[in-house]
């Protein structure tokens, strides 16, 4: 009889007492103020955000689910809360280099203010031009300097006039230009006239015309000299007379931005460049026709045509643009500093743009159409970004890396980052740039970036690691009640029983499986809540019990098995080939677990050997067909180890083996087979039958131990359905690795079957023990002298392979002699 027994009722599954709860309902419990079971994680995240280095950004990994974005958030937040707003920031022309605007600084809820007193500005400041440049003294002024100047250009003509005169010539203006012409009488000589003068006569008049004409181009020569005079004499007046305007409007801004350098600096130069562009400047304002400065609206032209709308309500020609003021960041509503979620994180959502705009058929741009990208509104706050996000946008890594490494927001296009473009754009001064990034990942994630991109360690120095799973015990089942009702009462659902909370909790064990731990992936704790309301709201039940919490995973698991039902219907019809009672020599159950999306459910699987006299190998089919994973191969590589180690230490051993999967179409992987494919083996080799009512699940080393294996709980279901479609008869079960036995939170049916002796769970320590199990057939341990004794299955598997390293002996010396 074999040593090892059943596990008890007890063993294979963890109940959570509903009567270890002091509350009735969910609503009786206090909320959960933090978060459970992610204690090295939040430590991590207190750290970042509290270390002001350069490159301690954060990486909060792990499986999703966890809670990482809303851990992040809150705590974050918090520490936002405690700091004061970042400045703001503006964008303003560049009046020397238009195409390289200036970027400003000022502090929080100044940038509107500025944005607002320059638009106010503009408007005074072309009404009070207009105005002064319409007053009578204005005119009166120009009028005297257009008749000084007119004087001034007619004088020498007059002298000139005067001398031919008394030279019997006069000075004509014509279409060619100014002439000299003979002159007699009061009137000008026709050509006829001139040809019946002397010829003596006629000879003096061109000598006369040659000097006068010469004394004319003098005088000629010396008119642009004068016009330029009188401009700048007219320069100087315009400039008297705007310069009196810009200062008396100007010098209220002067005096409430003088102490902001940046910002009078600006001013200095928007005054100097609307002096200098005065008749561009009031042309543009005439242009406006509405008379008011600044203000939302569509202006109509003198000529009645409608001027285009711009941003911030600014309505007026292009040429007024470039006394804009660009918001880009107004801080100015901000209570703390800022904490900004993209959930699409492009290049240009991330950096900024700059905008194009339609205009008389081509596409035009200048600083007002910059746009800030969300490194921008978070400056001087947090960032919170999915990794994964950033890297299936092209260019968003290379441009949050760059942005980070040197500190600085640079509003470039892609095309220009990659020198792909050489058209004139914009080049915005940086920005520099305060932010602490938290980028939300999962593992693999992180795991590949830290490896192959020699910037991530740097730039990304905070590794916050999530877990999936906790430790299960009173204490934090109490937690974890308080984190249900947290749930409950955040997404308004009814209120849980404490059967309910307990039921929850189990399931919590069962997803991680684990009777020892429970899950911290809370998302889906919570579409399991969620489905427990909708089974108690078709029962119009106001409080939710363990009855509906059962009902909801029943449900998830039905909407999910149609390809398990599917396999073991073909088993069922013996189209796939699977024994659940009688002995077969060579031939075991294995089982598997197979993965179908978030299902998991186990499929067993027939596994056969056969063997003969060779040279030690033992074949794998799967991987001889590249149908075999590494691991798997690993693990019938251990299996030729552990019969050479038993059996093989004085001869050769003379034996080769197959093993395959049958009826095997998708490969197979991992070595929770292993144990099985040994006991298959040992069986071919002692020509000793196994009992086909149980299924093996378990790896094993190459001393013979049995270790454990994943999914277990699903392996073990996949047997008992085939099984109890079958009828239970009470001689099946499922040998488990003894490692294993505390993940067990198997169904409530195998709990029932196991009590009531119909199903049995074998906890397996060694190979000798499963071996004793699946025959009957005591495994042996040799004795003194070294031998097993008689009757036992190893006696038989080593008989066997003497038998066989005598007969290749044999054979190789009957072929020497031959020879």
């Amino acid at each position: 009889m074999s040593p090892v027994q059943p596990l008890p009722t007890a063993s294979l599954y963890r109940r959570c007492d509903p009567t270890g709860f002091s509350f009735e309902t969910t609503t009786d419990v206090d909320p959960l103020l933090d978060f459970i079971g992610q204690d090295r994680a939040v430590k991590a995240i207190e750290f970042g955000i509290g270390m002001s280095r350069q490159g301690y950004n954060i990486f909060a990994l792990g499986p999703s689910g966890t809670g990482k974005h809303a851990l992040a958030q809150r705590y974050v937040e918090q520490k936002a809360a405690t700091e004061a707003p970042p400045d703001d920031w503006c964008y303003v022309n560049n009046f020397e280099q238009p195409y390289r605007p200036y970027a400003l600084r000022l502090p929080a809820g100044m940038g509107k203010q500025l944005r607002n007193d320059v638009q106010h500005l503009v408007g005074e400041l072309r009404n009070a031009l207009s105005s002064a440049f319409e007053s009578e003294e204005y005119q009166t002024r120009r009028q005297a300097l257009e008749m000084e100047l007119q004087e001034r250009q007619q004088q020498p003509l007059n002298e000139l006039q005067e001398q031919a005169r008394g030279r019997g010539l006069t000075l004509l203006r014509t279409p060619g230009g100014l002439v000299f012409a003979p002159f007699k009488d009061g009137n000008v000589l026709a050509p006829e006239q001139f040809e019946q003068l002397s010829t003596e006569e006629q000879e003096r008049l061109k000598a006369e015309v040659e000097v006068l004409q010469e004394q004319l181009q003098k005088v000629l020569l010396q008119m642009p000299r004068l016009e330029r005079e009188m401009r700048d004499r007219f320069r100087e007046l315009n400039e008297e007379i705007s310069g009196f305007v810009l200062n008396n409007l100007m010098d209220d801004l002067y005096q409430r931005y003088n102490e902001q350098p940046a910002i009078i600096s600006y001013l200095q130069a928007l005054q100097k460049d609307v002096s200098d562009n005065l008749a561009d400047f009031v042309t543009a304002g005439e242009a406006r026709g509405d008379g008011q400065g600044g203000e939302a609206g569509a202006g109509r032209s003198s000529e009645g045509q409608t001027m285009p709308v711009f941003p911030d309500g600014f309505t007026g020609s292009l040429f007024m643009r470039r006394y804009m003021v660009n918001l880009l960041v107004n801080a100015g509503e901000l209570t703390g500093a800022p904490v900004v979620y993209e959930s699409n994180p492009s290049y240009l959502n991330l950096v900024g743009r700059v905008e194009q705009m339609a205009s008389m058929g081509a596409l035009i741009t200048d600083f007002t159409l910059i746009k800030p990208g969300v490194l921008h509104r978070a400056n001087g706050g947090y960032l919170i970004l999915d990794v994964l996000k950033v890297l299936a946008n092209p260019y968003a890594w290379e441009g949050l890396k760059r942005a980070l490494q040197f500190r600085e927001i640079r509003i470039e296009s892609p095309t220009q980052m990659l020198n792909m473009t050489t058209t004139i754009s914009l080049e915005p001064e940086p920005i520099p740039l305060e932010v602490k990034v938290v980028l939300i990942g999962d593992r693999n994630s992180y795991y590949l970036l830290s490896q192959y991109d020699p910037d991530f360690n740097e730039l990304f120095k905070v590794a916050a690691d999530f877990g999936d799973q906790l430790e299960r015990n009173a204490a934090t089942q109490q937690l974890y009640a308080q984190m249900i009702a947290t749930i409950a009462k955040r997404e308004e659902l009814h209120p849980f029983d404490r059967a309910a909370v307990a039921r929850i909790i189990e399931q919590a064990s069962r997803l991680v499986s684990d009777a020892e731990r429970m899950t911290t992936q809370i998302e889906s704790i919570v579409d399991l809540m969620e489905e427990a309301e909708y089974w108690a709201n078709q029962e119009q039940a106001t409080i939710i019990s363990g009855k509906h919490v059962q009902q909801a995973i029943d449900a998830q698991i039905y909407r999910s098995d149609r390809i398990r039902a599917r396999m073991q219907e073909e088993v069922l019809r013996e189209t796939i080939l699977i024994d659940t009672s009688g002995a077969k020599i060579g031939q075991i159950n294995g089982l598997s677990v197979i993965q179908v999306g978030n299902y998991l459910y186990g499929q067993p699987s027939r596994i056969t050997a056969t063997i003969h006299m060779g040279e030690g190998d033992v074949v794998n089919i799967e991987r001889e067909v590249e149908m075999s994973g590494p691991t798997h191969s690993k693990g019938v590589l251990i299996l030729a180890s552990f019969l050479r180690a038993r059996y093989a230490l004085e001869r050769p051993l003379a034996l080769s083996a197959s093993l395959v999967f049958e009826q095997s179409y998708g490969g197979v992987d991992g070595d929770s087979a292993s144990s099985t494919e040994l006991y298959v083996l040992l069986s071919a080799i002692a020509d000793v039958p196994i009992k086909q009512s149980l299924a093996v699940t378990g790896s094993v080393n190459q001393h013979g131990q049995v270790q454990a294996i994943g999914g277990v709980n699903e392996k073990i279901e996949g047997f008992f359905d085939l099984c109890q479609a079958r009828g239970l008869t009470g001689d099946q079960g499922v040998l488990i690795p003894v490692a294993n036995v505390k993940h067990l939170m198997l169904r409530q049916d195998i709990v029932e079957a196991a009590a009531a002796g119909q199903f049995q769970i074998y906890p397996i320590t060694t190979i000798d023990e499963g071996i004793e199990v699946l025959t009957g057939m005591a495994a042996g341990e040799r004795n003194a002298r070294g031998n097993y004794p008689k009757g036992t299955i190893n006696y038989k598997v080593e008989q066997r392979l003497r038998e066989f390293a005598k007969r290749q002996a044999a054979l190789k010396e009957e072929g020497a002699a031959k020879k």
